[in-house]
């Protein structure tokens, strides 16, 4: 170890307070840099928070690491589902023990499921007219289950693609993606949401919206006119059905979306907003000293939906309706409403109890508290300014980001310059809002290395947050982990928060580049172990029923699998023929998952137990192929193959 390195450690193992403060000093100099009046402005809060930021509590001692640990052959109490970021993917880890169980691909390709390979996958990412993929890439952010009664139902997990402005819809009882929509007229689809109260319909189990925030203003109809006025630029909101994932109806509004929260009755929906300045470049997005926490009134939106009180924007066929504040100064028959948030805020969250909202500003120490009646209040026009909707502002430290709650009333904040996540307790902060000098705000800080990004609580999204952990997605891993190369992987480090002090009892590496997670207690989760057969209309459901069928150049290959052999030992088709492959996995073992390569056809897939999967491409090589199984299946998995014969 180099002698700079040994400076920069203590003997504990834990990072030299200078260099923490190096660390917040660059990160918020590259933040605030931008102009001098926010650089004035940082230096301030940084002056005034600085004195909170001491001691934070230490990790669990190494004596204490065995209790969170899951011992070989147990399962895990909680699963944690992950976004995967620009990989485009949506991960599976358990809780507490930090294992990986499965990547779900989503809007990426994957070779070893066949995810954009086989045409059932490729249908639900969506192809051009040449049957290619639309798109190819995708930036998973936010993931969320569906919801009934305000907690987890374990029916669906929905997950945003911010590139491509796609909501995708993952059926939980077999962990794979089964619908994806693009939503029209938008950009940097960022933050999205499901809708946490009871459906409509008592007969359904799911629930019925998810809502969805655009993160970049644009030009609408953004077709290649207008482009200079960027003053007229727009965001969208909107909301999906969550059953048929149609856009259902688009709000538009001032400034932009970030993320999404939802209320426990079902009447609000809530955006962050950080470029209320509604600039085009960086300084522009830095003026103004408040941004803006934008709440929607979903019953009335719904209402003038109804009533045809629409426009459209280009050629989309969704409703779109007026949210700008000009269109909504009379609270009585507002559809939004705009709650001035210090500054640059980035994450909104609401609480357990569905009281609180807490929206935190990134370049402001302080947290800010909005009280859900409150805002409904406004909406009825008791309430003059929906400024005063706010009932506490603590300051928390530098850089806070996302919150996470227990049931004991106390936030978990993520401070990405401080390096720390800060515990304070919701009601002492209202009262000390009031003028109450007495109470204690902040309860507890505890270091994490380095720069916190999304955090969360193990239940904490709903009625039933059980306050016993928390995880911090770190942006930042130098020195933690063997390096592995410029890339360095990320850290997810998992604190107890049962007790009156946090502590740090686990981190794991993660790769790049984790967003948001979400943890569900593993007793919600019912997934399948086989499927059924009849699901699929094109199964080959007699092995007899394995043959090559012709229609001019197309050709069907129809071929059943079960352990050790396919139903067809060898098959002839010609050169420049179309083949559709079609395999049915016939073995009902469960985890006995088949697959499918053929050698320089770029073709490679699995079916799981009493699945079908299908796959088309052009024979343009004449020779002999030899397809094999790639999926351990067998003591005789290597034998496990058909020859694929092109002739000229």
């Amino acid at each position: 170890m180099s002698q700079d390195r040994i400076k920069d450690q203590k003997h504990d193992g834990q990072p030299d307070v200078s260099r923490r403060k190096f660390l917040n000093t660059a990160a918020f100099a590259g933040l605030a840099g931008a102009s001098m009046t926010v650089g004035l402005s940082a230096c301030k809060q940084e002056e005034k928070a600085a004195p909170a930021a001491a001691p934070a509590s230490a990790p669990a001692a190494a004596s204490e690491a065995g209790k969170y640990e899951v011992a070989p052959g147990q399962l895990d109490t909680y699963y944690s589902f992950s976004s995967g970021g620009h990989s485009g993917n949506v991960r599976i880890y358990g809780l507490p023990s930090g294992r990986e169980l499965k990547c779900i691909p989503v809007f990426n390709t994957d070779c070893l499921v066949g995810w954009g390979i086989t045409n059932e996958s490729k249908a639900i990412i969506g192809t051009k007219p040449d049957g290619s993929l639309k798109y190819q890439t995708g930036d998973t952010h936010h993931v969320h289950p569906s919801y009934t009664d305000g907690t987890y139902d374990g029916k669906y997990l929905f997950v945003n693609d911010k590139i491509n402005s796609r909501l995708a819809r993952v059926r939980l009882d077999t962990m794979e993606c089964d619908k994806i929509t693009e939503l029209p007229n938008v950009q940097g689809f960022h933050g999205t949401f499901p809708d946490k109260r009871d459906p409509v319909d008592a007969s359904i189990n799911h629930t019925t919206r998810v809502f969805c925030g655009a993160e970049f203003s644009i030009p609408l109809p953004n077709n290649g006119h207008n482009i200079e006025k960027t003053a007229e630029y727009r965001s969208l909101f909107s909301c999906v059905d969550s059953e048929t994932m149609q856009v259902r109806w688009q709000v538009l509004i001032d400034g932009n979306c970030d993320l999404v929260a939802t209320s426990y009755d079902g009447k609000l929906a809530a955006t962050n907003q950080y470029n209320t300045e509604m600039g085009v470049h960086y300084p522009e997005m830095m003026s103004v000293e408040r941004d803006a926490c934008l709440f929607f009134n979903v019953a009335r939106i719904e209402e003038a939906v109804k009533a045809g009180k629409v426009t459209y924007i280009g050629d989309s066929k969704v409703p779109v309706v007026d949210g700008r504040k000009a269109a909504n100064a009379d609270p009585k028959t507002a559809l939004t409403c705009y709650v001035p948030i210090p500054k640059n805020p980035h994450g909104v969250n609401i609480s357990p109890d569905g009281k609180y909202y807490a929206c935190s500003g990134k370049l402001s120490p302080t947290a800010t508290v909005i009280e859900h009646e409150l805002v409904l209040k406004w909406f009825e026009g008791e309430i003059k300014e929906p400024r005063d909707t706010v009932v506490a502002e603590p300051e928390i430290g530098l850089g806070p980001l996302h919150t996470g709650f227990d049931n004991k009333g106390n936030a978990y904040t993520t401070l990405f310059l401080d390096s720390q996540i800060v515990k304070w307790n919701v009601e002492a902060a209202i009262k000390a809002y009031k003028g109450d000098k007495n109470v204690t705000v902040v309860l507890d800080r505890i270091d994490v290395h380095y720069q916190p990004g999304h955090g969360f609580t193990s239940m904490g999204e709903t009625k039933e947050a059980d306050g016993k952990f928390f995880i911090s997605d770190n942006k930042f891993s130098k020195d933690r982990f063997l390096p592995v190369g410029p890339l360095h992987p990320e850290t997810a480090q998992m604190i107890d928060i049962s007790g009156d002090k946090m502590k740090l009892v686990a981190d794991h590496s993660v790769l790049s580049e984790p967003h948001d997670s979400i943890v569900v207690r593993r007793d919600i989760i019912k997934t399948r172990q086989v499927y059924n057969m009849d699901e699929f209309p094109n199964a080959v459901k007699d092995p007899k029923d394995s043959g090559v069928f012709r229609d001019g150049k197309k050709v069907t290959v129809k071929l059943t699998g079960q352990a050790p052999a396919y139903s067809m030992p060898e098959f002839t088709v010609k050169k420049g023929d179309e083949v559709t492959i079609i395999l049915t996995n016939h073995d009902k073992v469960e985890d006995l998952t088949h697959g499918f390569a053929i050698p320089k056809h770029d073709i490679n897939f699995i079916v799981n137990p009493q699945e079908t999967k299908s796959v088309t491409f052009k024979a343009d090589k004449p020779g002999i192929y030899w397809c094999y199984c790639t999926h351990f299946c067998h003591a005789l998995h290597l034998e496990m193959r058909s020859r694929m014969i092109v002739e000229l």
